[in-house]
């Protein structure tokens, strides 16, 4: 775990996000949170985290994600390097 976003503030955060029960919820929820384009970022992420695990080329993802080299490499590295939040879910969701 990275110890600079170790924080209560963050904690709050988590613990609120835990309390969330359904979808429509988390619409609400991260709506209110986050801006538009800050949601879209995050869930382009994960969308180019899902192809990445799928074996797609970074020339695929891009053009379906629209995401860049930069973000697609950087997303890269947390699959590779991070602390194994990607695939936690990924196995979760199976």
């Amino acid at each position: 775990m990275n110890k600079k976003i170790k924080t209560e503030a963050v904690d709050r955060l988590f613990d609120a996000i835990l309390l969330l029960e359904n979808k429509e919820e988390c619409y609400s929820f991260f709506e209110d949170l986050c801006t538009v384009n800050e949601l879209l970022s995050l869930s382009q992420r994960f969308e180019v985290a899902t192809m990445l695990r799928h074996h797609k080329t970074y020339l695929e993802i891009a053009e379906k994600t629209g995401a860049s080299t930069a973000t697609i490499s950087r997303v890269n590295r947390s699959l590779n390097y991070g602390s194994d939040g990607y695939e936690m879910i990924f196995e979760r969701m199976e």
